[in-house]
């Protein structure tokens, strides 16, 4: 875990880390959202409407920018103020993905920094784009 204070962040700063998603995710993110949409809960359904198997919840890839302010960048002194997400394309089991973040703006008054986010799959694409505002301790 990072431990980044307002006073250690500059604009251009970058972290990221890879993940790779699980049928056990799917399961866990079922169970406790309650999203049972066939997209993400049927391989037979999903193909029907022209994809390769269940699409994954897009909320549970934006939750990785959870886990990128939270421990990477800054890490332990972060409190989120917001998350903005475009889901650009589907996410599917299996896919490893490379999730980064550059820092775009430091504020010192409000103590808060602005992160240019993304998830990237194993193929290079951009599946997901992401604006982060994060307090940050002095």
């Amino acid at each position: 875990m990072n431990s980044y204070t307002l006073a250690d962040i500059q604009p251009g700063l970058t972290e990221s880390f890879t993940v790779t998603v699980t049928e056990e995710m799917m399961e866990q993110f079922h169970a406790f959202s309650g999203d049972c949409s066939p997209i993400h809960m049927s391989e037979e359904y999903a193909q029907q409407r022209g994809f390769p198997g269940r699409v994954c919840y897009g909320m549970l890839g934006a939750g990785f920018f959870s886990t990128l302010a939270g421990v990477y960048l800054p890490g332990e002194h972060c409190l989120l103020h917001s998350v903005e997400c475009k889901f650009a394309k589907p996410v599917f089991i299996g896919d490893v993905l490379t999730v980064s973040g550059t820092v775009t703006e430091v504020n010192d008054t409000f103590g808060e920094i602005t992160i240019k986010a993304s998830l990237t799959n194993q193929d290079g694409k951009k599946v997901t784009r992401g604006v982060i505002k994060a307090g940050v301790a002095k």
